[in-house]
């Protein structure tokens, strides 16, 4: 019996042909009794890729894993033919996530993945491709750990639902964070709560300053609630009930890119522990009085979002604040403070008491700090979660637990000198 060979005399398999080009061709049929074809320019792994054409398994490499695909009813032919956009943009329709999340994901998804990753077919990403985008993004565009967090939770459950619907072996995400993290040493940075000094000499210097007073109201009512930015920015005069001196927190307003433009919107609480009420402080019962009667002079919010109005913030336009410009204004609060306050501990002979580059979210941190600071016991720690919103009570130990490691530097260094040691 004669055996066909390719042009190095060597025999060929059952299903091995090379044309004339010197192409090799392994033919087969699939799961589903559909003839196909795999194709490479080098018969075994050790061959050299001719001179000028593309490099990719050898054909006795592409049919074995054809024939270990075959036996787990692997679909090759549909991962080899669908690039990463392509099922991108079904996976995208049919997950349930909230619409804010949704379109947040997509602005992700074009902006840091459709060019490059996203036009590759499904079964030839590897783990390797994946590693290369995200250095990518931490090295290129300077992305952070919260940054990368949310493009692995964009990809991760991608490839994850193409495993289950047998078009992939493997998830090629799996891994890479814990890999990255590991090898740069990296950590979700924690969110540092102003101290009781810094709080005081915060709040102190907006109430006093005749550029800044009007920021005030909002301040007393971030550091006294412990809300989001985007709950208060959204909060409405008739979710506050004055007689009963109660918050009511039901919804959040966001603002987040759409159809290539940012946009407000009104959405559901970030989790269902969101949706809450909150007893007010006398302090931020006085503080949102005061702005009403303010307001009454001088006129209400007039924006609409969804249908929603009344809000209870506003900037000069009578329109509703975004982060961003609340943020802007912390910016320059801290900065004049601190050049004042450098000025006079110079004049005093004495250190400045500076404020700490922080950002809004860090107010809600504070007030979580403070909580915990009066609180010592789980039952109380169960209220805290109640009144921050936390959809976790690992979220609420987090903040008690730095507290705690604080504490016990404290303690020990209040016995230096108490106890007789030498």
């Amino acid at each position: 019996m004669s055996h066909r060979k390719d042009k190095k005399g060597r025999v060929l398999y059952k299903g091995e042909y090379q044309k004339k080009s010197g192409l090799y061709e392994y033919r087969y049929t699939d799961a589903k009794g559909v003839a196909q074809s795999v194709y490479s320019w080098r018969l075994k792994p050790d061959d050299k890729t001719p001179y000028g054409k593309p490099e990719t398994l050898s054909l006795r490499e592409l049919e074995s894993k054809v024939e270990r695909d075959k036996q787990d009813d692997i679909d090759t032919k549909t991962a080899n033919k669908t690039t990463l956009n392509d099922f991108f943009a079904e996976y995208i329709q049919e997950r349930p996530l909230k619409p804010s999340t949704r379109e947040n994901y997509k602005y992700m998804y074009k902006k840091y993945i459709s060019e490059g990753l996203g036009k590759k077919r499904l079964a030839s990403i590897k783990y390797s491709d994946i590693r290369r985008l995200y250095n990518a993004l931490i090295d290129e565009c300077g992305f952070k750990p919260n940054s990368m967090e949310v493009i692995n939770t964009i990809l991760h459950p991608i490839f994850e639902t193409a495993v289950r619907d047998d078009l992939i072996r493997k998830n090629p995400t799996a891994g890479v964070m814990a890999e990255i993290k590991s090898r740069r040493d990296w950590s979700k940075p924690s969110r540092k709560a102003l101290t009781e000094e810094q709080q005081k000499a915060f709040i102190q210097y907006v109430s006093k300053s005749k550029t800044y007073i009007h920021w005030k109201p909002l301040f007393i009512v971030l550091l006294g609630t412990g809300c989001r930015v985007g709950e208060i920015i959204g909060l409405r005069w008739e979710d506050i009930d004055f007689s009963a001196g109660e918050i009511d927190i039901n919804h959040n307003l966001i603002y987040r890119p759409h159809d290539g433009k940012c946009e407000f919107h009104i959405t559901t609480p970030k989790t269902k522990a969101g949706t809450r009420t909150i007893p007010m402080l006398e302090e931020v019962k006085d503080a949102l009085s005061a702005e009403y009667q303010y307001q009454l002079c001088e006129g209400f919010n007039t924006e609409t979002i969804d249908g929603y109005s009344g809000f209870v913030f506003k900037n000069r336009f009578d329109t509703v604040y975004s982060p961003h410009c609340i943020n802007r204004g912390i910016e320059r609060i801290c900065r004049d403070y601190n050049a004042e306050e450098t000025a006079k501990a110079a004049e005093e002979n004495r250190e400045p008491l500076l404020l700490p580059h922080f950002s809004v979210h860090n107010l809600r941190h504070t007030f979580c700090t403070r909580l915990c600071e009066n609180e010592s016991n789980m039952v109380n720690l169960k209220f805290i979660q109640e009144i921050m919103g936390h959809s976790s009570i690992d979220t609420t130990m987090d903040v008690y637990t730095d507290l705690t490691n604080k504490r016990k530097h404290e303690g020990i260094a209040s016995l230096q000198g108490k106890i007789m040691l030498g």
